[in-house]
């Protein structure tokens, strides 16, 4: 279905949702560590900055990123040998054993996790999780076509399921994607062969221990600029790459993505001071005017919602009333079926309502009013295909209005 998703889903609501994870949950928590760390993480960041926004070579043609990191880890041991205080970066404390780590099959595991209880007990994880995770496979490859690199659809997403096969197999949790930031590292100068240098440099430190001595000797603040250059890119790009009358689409599809930060720094503060968001402590923040439920319903499925909104937007402006109708009732489906708006409160917090939707009133209710923003989008779409068919009377007008041209000895003129 990749294919058909990608023809039929407009270039704007796959760029947006990207951007809008780009500017809050790859740029937002690390640029904050960078400002609070000036010292070791300002230097290094604006280099990158030079170096990429402005195509600058330095001397001896050395890349940018190398520099910053390198400079920016000049600059933390030499504060640190001054003052320890000076900067508080996060290093590892962990002692470096270097050996041989293997991959270990472990499918017994993985089987014995599917026939039980507790396995499908995870489902209502599992499944929105993957479908997420191919949506965001497909942004990706949108944003490289962009970038004016066409991948086909079909064998990307084959691979990419292949690979998170063989990795579930191995004991691994983490799905493969395929990369965000194609725009990014193109504008960096990297090719297919950083790729392979990438993942063969990153094989080596996990296969021999060495990241533990990388995070002992390399603050992580200098490295953050690099995140924070691809997060500008993806961001810009949903701007730049489509017609300048959707970049209205593209604003109104971010707003979910914001709101899901929003609640995550919400939840993360309350975990941390020990107090966790239930139904109590959210009637106490919206009387202090923060509308904490409507933070939560935008975050839930937030991927999807903003995909949905710039879409309809898309076909609003466009006046394509008939397709914007259509997304509107997928929002609806979406919100009765719980993969967007639904969740639950519970004893540690708050939890996603998917599989229980029918419960949860926001997701009924949310349904309800798509299924009728939907209809009334099809009325217009009716009411503009009655009023663009012309009437007998003007056809028999036309008709009469026609004229037999001159016939001359030589011929029709």
């Amino acid at each position: 279905m990749g294919d058909w998703l990608r023809r039929n889903t407009p270039r704007a609501a796959l760029l947006c949702a990207l951007a809008g994870i780009a500017i809050t949950f790859i740029a937002m928590d690390f640029i904050f560590q960078i400002f609070a760390n000036p010292l070791i993480g300002i230097l290094p960041t604006f280099l990158i900055l030079i170096s990429y926004g402005s195509r600058m070579r330095w001397p001896l043609s050395l890349p940018g990123g190398f520099l910053a990191v390198f400079i920016g880890t000049l600059l933390y041991w030499t504060f640190h040998s001054i003052n320890p205080a000076l900067v508080t970066s996060n290093m590892s404390t962990d002692p470096i054993n270097w050996s041989f780590y293997p991959p270990r099959p472990v499918p017994g595991d993985l089987f014995a996790l599917l026939f039980s209880s507790t396995g499908w007990k995870y489902m209502a994880v599992i499944l929105p999780m993957g479908l997420f995770n191919v949506i965001g496979s497909l942004q990706n490859l949108e944003s490289a076509e962009a970038a004016g690199d066409r991948y086909p659809t079909k064998p990307s997403l084959l691979w990419n399921g292949f690979a998170t096969l063989l990795a579930g197999f191995l004991g691994s949790p983490f799905p493969t994607t395929i990369y965000i930031g194609h725009p990014g590292w193109k504008a960096m100068g990297a090719r297919h062969g950083y790729s392979i240098l990438n993942g063969a440099l990153i094989s080596l430190l996990c296969l021999s221990g060495g990241v533990t001595l990388f995070l002992k000797i390399v603050p992580r603040e200098c490295i953050f600029g690099i995140l924070l250059w691809i997060a500008i890119i993806i961001t810009a790009q949903a701007f730049m790459e489509i017609p300048k009358e959707h970049s209205l689409a593209v604003a109104f599809g971010l707003i979910p993505a914001f709101s899901a930060y929003v609640f995550y720094v919400l939840d993360s503060s309350l975990r941390i001071a020990g107090v966790p968001l239930t139904v109590a402590m959210a009637d106490k923040l919206t009387s202090g005017n923060l509308f904490i439920r409507g933070i939560i319903v935008l975050s839930q499925g937030s991927l999807l919602i903003s995909m949905i909104f710039a879409a309809v937007m898309v076909f609003m402006i466009e006046r394509k009333f008939l397709k914007a109708a259509q997304w509107t009732f997928a929002a609806s489906v979406f919100s009765f079926i719980g993969l967007i708006h639904t969740y639950r409160f519970t004893d540690t917090g708050v939890q996603n309502g998917f599989g229980n939707a029918l419960a949860s009133k926001f997701g009924a209710m949310f349904g309800l009013m798509y299924a009728i923003v939907g209809g009334i989008l099809l009325l217009l779409h009716f009411h503009q295909k009655s009023s663009a068919k012309p009437s007998r009377k003007k056809k028999k007008e036309k008709k009469a209005d026609f004229v037999q041209p001159p016939i001359s000895k030589v011929g029709y003129v």
